[in-house]
């Protein structure tokens, strides 16, 4: 059933009972495991007692290498992909291998399972109907000021990740480009002991992680707010809102030019209420 199949097994990102019986039972069944360190991925094995013999692949695969393992699988090798932690290819270079491999006819199989960044969204408290994964952000400053900018505009949650020992300069770069008010929440130790979720505006997340040492350890996912949406209000618009809202309920006036421009009417009720307070 497991020949020529590449499956993609995501991996605890901290606390092993997350780990699936599916997730373990596929690695234990396949011929090959391919993980991004296979010097970190043995000890995961070994504690399930998984014995399938493991390569490499991570960012220094070659194109090559990968078109040989993809060609192994289409001819009846059936192997797993695993990254350190979480999904794989969230972050990491695994698509080379998913494109190789459905290129050359094999079939690649998905398992569920966990995800950094599924797991900040869902305890951030900010709005998760869209979202924005950059992942992590350039080491140098004056590059990831720069990033930044170009994201700043986004209204859609961004979500980041961050090594621990630059996780307070990038909290000051937040707060100088995005503001010192732009909500945001830092995620630290997803499911492990010493798990962290605090939400707040960048300004006091800024200063908290600042003066505590023990929150710039470990692996940090940022979850950022987006940029507040701008009415592309026209004066014609305007005029027309404030004189519908003389002779109609403010909802009503809202509701029906909305219909007219396009625009959102909870938006226009907004402002509507905004020039009577």
């Amino acid at each position: 059933m497991l020949q020529g199949n590449l499956y993609i097994v995501p991996t605890p990102i901290g606390n092993l009972l997350d780990w699936s019986p599916r997730a373990v039972e596929t690695l234990r069944s396949v011929d090959l495991i391919a993980a991004e360190d296979t010097r970190h991925s043995v000890k995961l094995l070994q504690h399930f007692s998984i014995e399938t013999p493991c390569i490499a692949y991570h960012e220094h695969t070659t194109q090559e290498e990968a078109l040989e393992i993809a060609q192994r699988i289409a001819t009846g090798l059936s192997v797993a992909l695993i990254s350190d932690s979480g999904t794989p290819l969230i972050s990491d270079p695994g698509y080379r291998l998913v494109r190789a491999a459905q290129d050359a006819g094999a079939r690649v199989i998905p398992l569920p399972g966990p995800s950094a960044v599924s797991t900040a969204l869902s305890a951030s408290g900010l709005p998760t109907d869209r979202f924005f994964f950059e992942g992590f952000l350039p080491a140098k400053r004056t590059a990831r000021r720069n990033r930044l900018a170009d994201l700043a505009s986004l209204t859609a949650t961004v979500v980041f990740f961050e090594a621990p020992h630059r996780i307070v300069e990038t909290l000051e770069d937040l707060v100088d480009v995005l503001g010192a008010e732009r909500e945001a929440a830092v995620c630290r130790e997803l499911t492990k002991t010493f798990e962290t979720i605090r939400r707040a505006p960048l300004r006091v997340l800024k200063q908290w992680v600042a003066e505590d040492s023990d929150q710039q350890r470990g692996e940090i996912v940022l979850v950022v707010s987006g940029a507040r949406e701008q009415l592309a209000m026209t004066p014609a618009l305007k005029q027309l809102l404030w004189r519908l809202a003389e002779v109609l309920p403010p909802r009503r006036a809202a509701a029906l030019v909305a219909d007219y421009s396009g625009l959102k009417a909870r938006d226009l009720y907004q402002l509507l209420l905004d020039r009577q307070s």
